[in-house]
């Protein structure tokens, strides 16, 4: 089952299984709330303005910069707070952004090529999380007694992940390809991270790529062994998770979305710098054992850079599901709004 280059129509139509939902929900920070900042947070942002924008967002449970940004206090002092809108499912994230019931979102980079394709107004604004070896963007369990050990023992196996047409499904086929592997010979199936690792203990799948922080109790399970980490399979290529708004928001708001943009890399960096502190709120929000919270890296400044993105319009190129030059690697991006980029203070 794989997708297609996602119209325009169909992903209008993804939008009713959310707002089915209602008014989305409520907030887990009121815009009126002022949580405490985090000890070792860089200063509060201090321009001052009379029109303050709220930007709607998720609140989902995951960790998240927006969050993040929210919990240190990088909203303070700007024109840009965030208004959470309920939760969302993640697979609905990128068209709610495109037809802009959501101003701001974050998904993986080909989601965002192919909404792009599909004539959908939104660009990548911040670079947002990349791969480490020691902190990579998703991890590759099977069990203990499951005798996978090499790419080609995945022939004829049952492959969970979180969502097709994203990170988990074409990094994974891109490098079994170069392994020899046959995919059409794999099974795919859409487990939620938050199922993957009971999905794998029970049998139900031989594979779970799990996200962090999911990933951290699929580490720490006794029955279950790590393959591999997405950085053994590309060295972190595509791994970067950026941050997309859209284009109304942009155009009609400019300032904040520059402010939204600085609190968003200011949030990074400090998570960079506090990776045990990040850890905790992470804890804290999810409501997780902190031992099992594994660490989240992110791009410095959140300057986006070209090679990522061009990396999934190959892929996707590559896999049929975008024609050639279809869409070019500055139709994706701008760093336009980004402060610490040289040339835009």
């Amino acid at each position: 089952m794989d997708l297609e280059p996602l119209s325009r129509r169909r992903f209008i139509r993804q939008l009713t299984t959310v707002t089915a939902l209602g008014a989305l929900g409520t907030s887990l920070f009121g815009c009126d709330d002022k949580p405490g900042t985090q000890a070792g947070a860089p200063a509060v942002i201090s321009q001052r303005s009379d029109q303050v924008v709220p930007f709607r967002y998720p609140d989902n449970p995951t960790f998240d910069l927006v969050y993040v940004a929210d919990s240190l206090g990088y909203f303070e002092g700007t024109r840009a707070r965030p208004q959470y809108v309920g939760k969302v499912a993640a697979p609905q994230i990128i068209p709610l952004v495109g037809t802009g019931e959501l101003d701001l979102g974050t998904r993986m980079v080909p989601l965002v090529i192919s909404a792009i394709a599909s004539g959908l107004d939104l660009k990548v604004v911040a670079a947002g999380g990349k791969t480490l070896q020691e902190a990579p963007h998703m991890k590759y369990f099977v069990r203990d007694d499951s005798g996978i050990r090499t790419p080609k023992d995945l022939e004829g196996k049952t492959v969970g992940f979180n969502s097709f047409g994203a990170c988990a499904e074409f990094v994974t086929k891109k490098y079994l390809r170069q392994q020899g592997v046959d995919v059409d010979r794999i099974k795919w199936v859409v487990v939620p991270d938050v199922q993957a690792e009971q999905t794998l203990a029970t049998g139900n799948i031989d594979l779970a790529i799990i996200h962090p922080p999911t990933s951290g109790s699929a580490e720490h399970n006794p029955a279950l062994r790590k393959l591999w980490s997405d950085f053994d399979l590309d060295e972190g290529l595509g791994g970067m998770a950026p941050y997309s708004a859209h284009g109304r928001f942009l155009r009609d708001h400019p300032e904040a979305a520059r402010d939204v943009v600085q609190a968003l890399a200011k949030a990074a960096n400090w998570v960079n710098g506090h990776p045990d502190d990040a850890r905790k709120i992470t804890a804290e929000r999810l409501g997780m054992k902190l031992e099992l919270v594994e660490r989240f890296a992110y791009v410095d400044d959140l300057v986006i850079t070209e090679p990522p993105i061009q990396y999934y319009i190959d892929i996707l190129e590559h896999e049929g599901k975008l024609k050639p030059g279809a869409v070019q690697v500055k139709d994706v991006y701008t760093n336009a709004f980004n402060p610490f980029v040289r040339g835009t203070v």
